[in-house]
């Protein structure tokens, strides 16, 4: 991230570029690890602007909004939380129309599923300060690059960050999508990651 005049590059949207993979390869299933590499990403924003202005904007709203429908997802609709199991504690109704979800338990497990969205929110963005910290110098450099270019593809970020970072490019399986290679990289520079048990 750099501040250079009036204008602000922020890189919080780099981790959110689409999926490195071939035309005919559609995803539609997600792992919780590469969920929880996803929320990382939208509150990679949040964390620059705080690690490197030292003060917090309004530019994160949307992800932070995106960050907690997906964490309140895990949580309630895809049974990946280790507190409730397998348990559906919310349902989408009307989703042709308004598609708002609906909790479907009792107030004090709602207030129970809101700490376990917080527990999980902090940790990913534990996860974010700490990937923005360990990686700063690589995302000045890209910050310069976007500065002139104006624009960088997921295989131009990865291919510079591995440069930066002396991680030889890995053989072309074009099975890993930009969030799991740009965690697989952050873990090779000695980043601990949390949700590795």
């Amino acid at each position: 991230m750099k501040a250079q005049g009036k204008q602000v590059i922020v890189f919080g949207d780099l981790f959110q570029l689409p999926p490195i993979a071939s035309a005919e390869e559609e995803k539609y299933l997600n792992t919780k690890k590469e969920i929880e590499a996803m929320i990382v990403g939208f509150l990679g924003g949040r964390a620059a602007e705080e690690i490197v202005f030292d003060t917090v904007t309004t530019g994160a709203a949307n992800d932070i909004q995106q960050a907690t429908r997906i964490t309140r997802a895990m949580i309630t609709q895809y049974g990946m939380s280790d507190k409730f199991g397998l348990m559906s504690l919310e349902s989408v109704e009307n989703r042709y129309l308004d598609g708002r979800p609906v909790l479907n338990c009792s107030d004090k497990t709602a207030a129970q599923i809101d700490e376990e969205v917080k527990n999980l929110l902090k940790k990913c963005y534990d996860q974010a300060c700490e990937l923005i910290r360990n990686n700063r110098e690589s995302l000045e450099k890209i910050a310069d690059f976007l500065y002139e270019k104006e624009t960088i593809t997921g295989k131009e970020f990865m291919k510079m960050f591995r440069e930066m970072k002396g991680i030889p490019e890995p053989e072309d399986d074009g099975k890993k999508d930009f969030f799991e290679q740009a965690l697989e990289v952050s873990q090779s520079n000695s980043v601990n990651s949390e949700f590795e048990e």
